[in-house]
């Protein structure tokens, strides 16, 4: 398989999944099968930990983990020159290309990886730090990619975009309380935070949300807000295109936790969601920022 078409392959699966993955096609032309090797070499390792989670017949925790480290090495022999496996060349002819021509370090996709095998494995986390630890490898990667691939490689846009990319990682979490617990019993509130606000497993498993788990989940959203407002700076340094998806990240996060705010921090019932209408406030604020 050549380069050339490994690209397209890798494209053809961001066109299929545009409601999930517009960037690849707002992104400039020159950088735009950059931009779909990652998503693919991501979306195919997310299948890996994540697909059919709970069904009869699923993979369990360790074999998910087995084939991460299969797809891990083959990323490994890809960059190395290596003879790859014909189901997944696509992908790791496209990844490799991508690093040699844009300078993108392997350690940020061997960290994806990490945190893919690692979502496989840790249902509960005990201190802030641990998460933070998680958001390092899950989230802060793809920002630091979109920055590379871009042509970006100054340290304090790699921090403010940390900042960011930990914080939408948070969001997301604190949206989904309800969600992960129900799905595989995953729980990202770290349990130091339990204990802190009386908040016990079994407030996890009830159908209301208690007051003590709001407040702990309205603890958790303040975190979040004050890493958005570190990163804020970020789409102020960058040019046109960037900085708008970059302000529209920014503000679809915060937005986020504005929602669960006026949900009461009940995120345990309901899932926060951002309609059309907050959409177009969002394009409104991108474009004109206050």
């Amino acid at each position: 398989m050549t380069v050339n078409e490994a690209y397209g392959r890798c494209l053809e699966l961001t066109r299929t999944h545009y409601e999930n993955f517009p960037v690849a096609r707002l992104v400039p032309k020159r950088i735009r099968p950059f931009v779909a090797a990652v998503y693919a070499f991501a979306r195919y390792a997310d299948d890996l930990a994540d697909e059919g989670w709970g069904e009869p017949g699923a993979p369990t925790p360790e074999e998910r983990v087995e084939q991460l480290d299969a797809y891990e090495a083959q990323l490994i022999a890809a960059v190395n020159g290596e003879p790859l496996k014909p189901e997944t060349q696509w992908i790791f002819i496209a990844v490799a290309d991508t690093i040699e021509r844009t300078g993108a370090p392997v350690d940020l996709f061997t960290d994806l990886l990490s945190a893919f095998k690692q979502d496989c494995t840790t249902l509960r986390y005990e201190t802030f730090i641990d998460v933070l630890d998680y958001c390092r490898r899950s989230a802060n990667p793809v920002g630091r990619l979109v920055l590379i691939l871009h042509n970006h490689f100054d340290e304090q846009l790699f921090e403010w975009s940390d900042n960011i990319c930990t914080a939408l990682q948070l969001a997301n979490f604190w949206q989904d309380v309800g969600v992960d617990i129900r799905k595989d019993g995953r729980i990202y509130i770290p349990m130091e935070d339990w204990e802190e606000y009386g908040v016990t497993e079994e407030m996890f498993q009830q159908d209301s949300t208690s007051p003590e788990l709001r407040a702990c989940i309205e603890y958790q959203v303040k975190k979040a807000q004050v890493l958005f407002n570190e990163g804020k700076p970020l789409p102020t340094e960058l040019p046109f295109p960037l900085n708008m998806e970059i302000r529209l990240t920014w503000l679809g996060g915060t937005r986020i936790l504005k929602k669960i705010k006026q949900l009461d921090y009940n995120t345990l019932e309901e899932r926060p969601k951002i309609g059309k209408p907050d959409k177009f406030a969002l394009l409104f604020r991108a474009f004109f920022p206050l």
